[in-house]
């Protein structure tokens, strides 16, 4: 079997050109607009009339929505491509949307297209693909977070209509937002796995209400996008039911994987950006008479975050190509293991690019703040790190069995000496009686 590490020609050509794209055209966009929640403020008519040629152009080359298939316009590229892609993406907060692959609304355009109905897909899913409206995923609560056999939110069929009552929590992007998706418990009798059920919620519906919306930590109160939602006997048609009844959490697990991997992907270009800053910082800045970088430690330093760079992004590659392979369900534990390393490899690299930049590194001059939050959030995102750890253990761990003996390991060495000589005593007493 041969392992191959090289990019066929006219891919490379095209991450090539999607690399100066995004350097040159997308990523002073965030200069002019750091917020990243305008991202999903389609009715900004200064971001969107800045965004919307660039658009064109990725349509004009044929590079929007990669991750779709092409009867929804996409390319239908696999995992390991779309790693590719972006951890070029990841760099701007504003590429994903450029290139129509932006969360949550790339997810949730993969939802509806599997389970909405004709009139779903033209009213929800075509505006989406087109990047004309925002959509929001709604699920976690907050009295169970991501755990949903917490889950206390409700939906009741009442004749044609479910009827909706209870909390979401960290909705995100919701003001933003045309229609939310959301799981809620249909069947409170049996277990979550065949309970839960997922709900389309166009918005504005009467009994959907915003409680606050919820900042992150560098944010003032009131500033943030995560909506905080309460529902009254919020009502809405039967025919919102986004596949089975009950089907709920396998579509969840089912989006939240490739969400996970995802999040992986888009972390190495987060993290190589950092790397880059702190290699111009150290060969740029001098103390003592001589650059940073002929400091030992500082150089050592930077060889830490450039292996766990690399480790980090072959482990993401190999994980998306375990998916292309065989199936999110069946790489669960490849998922789970990059889930685990992401925020931890985002922050430590974040931090030491921080550190190297001195007090200009702690600033909001620069974008290292930033960073170092975004990996202390994606260890909460999509399930916390210590969820995946355990449920990785578990997997892994099915593979092993107790030892043979009663009181030592298999590999206790002189239990093993005893096992060798009596398998070769044949060969080895001729040997032993020349000793």
């Amino acid at each position: 079997m041969a392992i191959d590490f090289s990019v066929e020609p006219e891919f490379q050509a095209n991450l090539d050109w999607i690399e100066q794209f995004v350097r040159e055209e997308v990523e002073p966009i965030d200069a002019l607009f750091p917020s990243q929640t305008l991202v999903f403020d389609k009715q900004n008519e200064e971001t969107q009339g800045l965004i919307r040629p660039l658009q064109e152009r990725v349509r004009e080359r044929g590079l929007w929505a990669m991750h779709l298939p092409p009867s929804l316009g996409g390319m239908g590229l696999g995992n390991v491509s779309l790693a590719l892609v972006n951890e070029i993406l990841g760099r701007s907060p504003w590429a994903s949307s450029v290139f129509g692959c932006q969360a949550p609304d790339s997810g949730n355009a993969e939802i509806i297209a599997h389970y909405g109905t004709d009139q779903q897909k033209d009213t929800y899913l075509a505006p989406l693909l087109d990047g004309l409206i925002s959509s929001t995923y709604a699920m976690t609560e907050p009295q169970g977070g991501a755990d949903p056999m917490n889950f206390t939110c409700t939906a009741v069929q009442d004749g044609d209509e479910w009827v909706i009552n209870g909390q979401k929590w960290f909705a995100s992007n919701f003001k933003y937002a045309s229609f939310i998706i959301a799981m809620v418990i249909t069947d409170p009798d049996v277990p979550v796995h065949r309970g839960a059920s997922m709900i389309l919620i166009p918005k504005p519906t009467q009994g959907m209400s915003l409680i606050r919306n919820v900042g992150l930590i560098h944010e003032e109160p009131g500033e943030g996008a995560h909506g905080y939602l309460q529902f009254d006997e919020c009502r809405v048609p039967a025919e919102n039911l986004l596949g089975d009844e009950g089907s709920g959490f396998k579509i969840a697990q089912t989006r939240l994987g490739g969400g996970r991997l995802h999040h992986a992907m888009r972390s190495v270009a987060v993290c190589r950006r950092a790397l880059d800053m702190m290699g111009e910082r150290i060969v740029s800045r001098r103390t003592k008479g001589a650059p940073l970088a002929d400091q030992q430690a500082v150089r050592h330093s930077f060889a830490d975050s450039w292996i766990q760079l690399e480790q980090f992004r072959l482990q993401v590659l190999h994980a998306a190509w375990q998916c292309d392979q065989n199936g999110y369900d069946k790489a669960r534990e490849y998922v789970a293991g990059i889930k685990v390393a992401t925020p931890k490899t985002v922050t430590d690299i974040a931090y030491r690019t921080l550190h190297g930049h001195g007090a200009l590194g702690a600033t909001n001059e620069l974008p290292l703040g930033a960073m170092l939050q975004t990996g202390i959030m994606l260890g909460l995102a999509d399930g916390p790190t210590e969820v995946h750890k355990d449920n990785l253990a578990r997997k892994v761990l099915k593979g092993y069995r107790p030892s043979a003996g009663e009181f030592f390991p298999d590999m206790h060495l002189p239990t093993r000496r005893i096992a060798a000589r009596e398998k070769y005593a044949d060969l080895l007493e001729p040997q032993l009686a020349n000793w």
